[in-house]
C-alpha cells in the first residue's frame, strides 16, 4: 500500500470519514469497534492477523517508548474546538501563589500558550515542561504519567489542570502533593475544594484496601496484556517481595480487566495490579477483594510509611 500524507478533515459522519480514507488509499478499511483507552491500548497482533498495513489511531497522541516494528501508526490527535478562554480567566482566583504549573490532556495541547498567556496578564508565572519519554508534548499529562508535572513541582506554588473528569487533577494532586486547580472547558466549571474532598475520599479507600491486604495469604499478580501497560518486570519484583515474607502467589494475565473476570477466579484473598494504575482506584468499589498497586503492598508489608504514599504511575 502507498501512501504519503493523511490530511484530517473536519468530516461530521463516521461513513464519510470511512469513504473518505477508502478512496484515498484504494483499499479496504475496518473500523475497530472494541473499546481503547488510549495510545498503550492498541492490539498489534491481532492486526497482524487481519494483514493490516497501516493503523490510523484517532484520538490520542503518540506514546515515544512504546515501540511497534510490525505495523506502521498514525497518530492524529483530536483536539477540542471548544473556546477555553472564559474557564481560564475564571480559575485566576482559585489559583495558589504566583508560579503556576500548567499541564493539560492531549484534546487541548493546541491551547496551551492561549492559557499561559491570559496567566502572565493576571501577573502569574506559568511554568511548563516536558515529561520523560512517554510523553510526546509539553504540559501533557496522562492517567498513568504526570512527569510533566514532577519535573516543575518543586519550581510552583500550584497546578492549573485545563480539561475534564477528575481522575486526571486527582491523579496530580496525589503525584505532587501540591493545590490543584481544574478547568473544565466543557462545563465551564472550576474545581478546587471538590479535588481535596475526593482526594480525602480516595485515599480513605486506599488505606482501607491496603488494611485488607495485610491480613491476606493468597496474592494474585495482575499482569496487563496491553503493550502499553504491561509492567512484567515490576511483577517480578511484587512476587520477590511476597515471596520473601512467605506469602503464596500467582501471576495471572488479562487484557480487559473486569470485576466478574476477577470474582471467577478464588483462593485469591488480594490483587495487586502492574497494569494501568486506574484499575485498582477507579474501580475500587465493584471489586469485592482489594487490589491495590505495587507502592501500597510495599506499606502493607511495612517496606514503606504511609506518610510516603505516592500515586502509581507507568514511567
Amino acid at each position: 500500500m502507498q501512501y504519503k500524507y493523511l490530511k484530517v478533515l473536519k468530516i461530521i459522519h463516521l461513513k464519510s470519514q470511512l469513504n473518505y480514507i477508502k478512496n484515498k488509499i484504494n483499499g479496504n478499511v475496518i473500523l475497530i469497534a472494541d473499546t481503547c483507552f488510549g495510545s498503550c491500548d492498541i492490539p498489534y497482533y491481532e492486526f497482524i492477523d487481519l494483514k493490516i498495513d497501516l493503523i490510523i489511531h484517532i484520538g490520542h497522541t503518540r506514546i515515544p517508548n512504546i515501540q511497534n516494528k510490525s505495523i506502521p501508526i498514525i497518530y492524529l490527535n483530536a483536539y477540542s474546538m471548544i473556546d477555553i478562554r472564559r474557564v481560564i480567566k475564571k480559575s485566576i482566583t482559585y489559583l495558589t501563589g504566583e508560579k503556576i504549573g500548567i499541564v493539560t490532556t492531549a484534546q487541548h495541547i493546541k491551547d496551551i500558550d492561549k492559557i499561559k498567556k491570559i496567566l502572565e496578564k493576571n501577573n502569574l508565572k506559568p511554568i511548563i515542561s516536558k515529561g520523560n519519554n512517554r510523553i510526546s508534548e509539553h504540559g501533557q499529562i496522562i492517567g498513568c504519567n504526570y512527569s510533566s508535572a514532577s519535573k516543575i513541582k518543586d519550581k510552583v506554588d500550584s497546578f492549573l489542570f485545563v480539561g475534564s473528569g477528575n481522575f486526571h487533577p486527582i491523579g496530580l494532586i496525589l503525584s505532587s502533593k501540591k493545590p490543584v486547580v481544574a478547568a473544565d472547558p466543557y462545563s465551564n466549571e472550576v474545581k478546587k475544594e471538590e479535588l481535596e474532598i475526593l482526594r480525602d475520599k480516595i485515599l480513605k479507600q486506599r488505606y482501607g484496601a491496603i488494611t485488607l491486604s495485610k491480613n491476606a495469604n493468597n496474592f494474585g499478580i495482575l499482569i496487563g496484556l496491553k503493550k502499553g501497560q504491561q509492567r512484567f518486570d515490576l511483577a517480578i519484583k511484587v512476587k520477590e517481595l511476597l515471596d520473601s515474607f512467605n506469602k503464596n502467589n500467582f501471576f495471572i494475565a488479562i487484557n480487559n480487566f473486569s470485576p466478574i473476570y476477577l470474582e471467577s477466579i478464588r483462593d485469591i484473598d488480594c490483587f495487586i495490579s502492574t497494569s494501568c494504575p486506574r484499575i485498582a482506584i477507579d474501580d475500587y468499589l465493584q471489586y469485592k477483594k482489594p487490589i491495590i498497586t505495587p507502592i501500597e503492598l510495599e506499606i502493607a508489608f511495612n517496606e514503606r510509611k504511609w506518610d510516603d504514599y505516592e500515586f502509581d504511575q507507568i514511567l
